[in-house]
């Protein structure tokens, strides 16, 4: 059966030159009849991709036509069909993110990489957390927090001196900021079907933000709940031998 390629990309000239010439060469399906996206720019326009899929259970391929491309493949014009349908899939479940601010107001979102919780003025935060209801730490004093899946371990997380996560792993990373109480504390390992809850101890004189994918912002949080959603999945195709499992051990050898 013939493969109906919806290209989409970035606002980079290098994305949109690439657009342009794989457009002529391959055409472009309409969006409703695709049997699969090639994404073209960085790991961002990835992420975008992804989210902007969410209830489609359409794959995903991206080509690097921006810096990192953690999550994409090499750029090339020639065998696009050949490339998709040798392809390996890999399934994401995203965290989901529920986070109540100061005036009451609850703001939802979905991460596929990391949900992060950074002070939003110039003193440290202060956090309580708890993991299924039950308190884990009393206080964090920290610039920060974030909670990690496989996927994302190499990304803000790595960043911070988190863990880098086999993608098959059945585990999320919480992970602090430049801890200062406990000190330097390193973070811990969870089930990935823990529920994570922050409770922003002082957001008064020690105001908190939170970060879906760094895209979803909400300012003043007073509470954050974090769990992995498996009713939800994202696909995303990578060339062979060069899929997730492979990059997330060799980002640790380099």
């Amino acid at each position: 059966m013939q493969t109906r390629i919806r290209f989409t990309a970035s606002k980079a000239p290098a994305a949109q030159e690439a657009f342009a010439r794989l457009v002529n060469r391959y055409g472009q399906s309409d969006q409703r009849r695709a049997s699969v996206i090639v994404a073209l720019g960085g790991d961002g326009f990835m992420l975008q991709t992804l989210h902007a899929q969410s209830g489609r259970d359409l794959p995903v391929y991206g080509m690097n036509c921006g810096t990192i491309g953690f999550l994409m493949n090499a750029y090339s014009d020639d065998g696009l069909p050949e490339r998709l349908a040798q392809a390996e899939e890999a399934l994401l479940n995203p965290l989901s993110m529920r986070a109540e601010n100061v005036r009451g107001k609850i703001s939802q979102a979905l991460a596929v990489n990391e949900v992060s919780l950074l002070r939003q003025g110039p003193q440290a935060a202060r956090l309580k957390v708890s993991v299924d209801g039950r308190e884990r730490l009393a206080e964090l004093v920290c610039d920060g927090a974030l909670l990690a899946t496989p996927a994302g371990s190499t990304a803000y997380n790595y960043s911070a001196h988190g863990p880098i996560l086999p993608i098959g792993a059945e585990v999320l990373a919480l992970t602090a900021m430049s801890a200062f109480r406990p000190r330097r504390w390193r973070g811990a390992l969870l089930p990935k079907g823990a529920q994570v809850r922050f409770d922003v101890l002082d957001p008064d004189k020690r105001p908190v933000m939170v970060d879906a994918d760094s895209r979803n912002s909400v300012r003043d949080v007073i509470s954050v709940l974090i769990h992995s959603d498996p009713a939800i999945s994202y696909r995303l195709l990578f060339d062979p031998g060069h899929g997730l499992e492979e990059r997330l051990i060799r980002e640790q050898f380099v």
